[in-house]
């Protein structure tokens, strides 16, 4: 098995947990924020949906420096909860085929991950999707479930049963 295939199940399982919590990011508490350091909940919607971008970056370029981008900075503004399912699908599908089309060899090499003399990361590519992707997302995901809770929304279940709803494996 590649590591591309390793990398794909796991991204699979969390492209679908971050659409079922997304889903239900109801559009009139786009501005809820449960702390004035808080993210609004929009802004965390739609970070939560372009993360994968990110993940692209890691796998197609050879670095990043924050301080002097080579890419546009991803918008966040929450504009529908149905375009914040678009903006998921749109990214996840093209950070899926990079990642489906990425070597062992590709993954394995150093990515530098800094702002300015600032370094963030300085890791291999798979390690640092893992890093800087996956658990990226599961935080700001877990994160959007606890403004849902706040809310007296429903929690989806991800990993195991929620009190809202039982799991069921798919």
């Amino acid at each position: 098995m590649t590591i591309a295939e390793v990398l794909l199940a796991d991204f699979d399982t969390e492209i679908s947990n971050t659409r079922r919590t997304l889903e239900r990011v109801p559009e009139n508490l786009a501005d809820y924020r449960p702390h004035e350091k808080s993210m609004p909940m929009g802004r965390l919607a739609m970070h939560c949906a372009t993360i994968p971008i990110f993940g692209l970056y890691i796998i197609e370029d050879d670095s990043m420096d924050l301080a002097a981008r080579n890419r546009p900075q991803v918008d966040l503004t929450f504009r529908s909860t149905a375009d914040c399912l678009a903006q998921l699908e749109d990214a996840a599908a093209k950070c899926r085929k990079a990642l489906t089309s990425a070597s062992d060899e590709h993954l394995q090499k150093t990515w530098l991950f800094k702002w300015g003399d600032q370094v963030i990361s300085n890791s291999s590519r798979v390690q640092t999707f893992r890093q800087m992707c996956f658990n990226h997302m599961v935080h700001h995901v877990a994160q959007l479930g606890v403004y849902l809770r706040l809310n007296h929304l429903a929690v989806p279940a991800l990993y195991g049963p929620s009190a809202d709803e039982q799991w069921s494996p798919k």
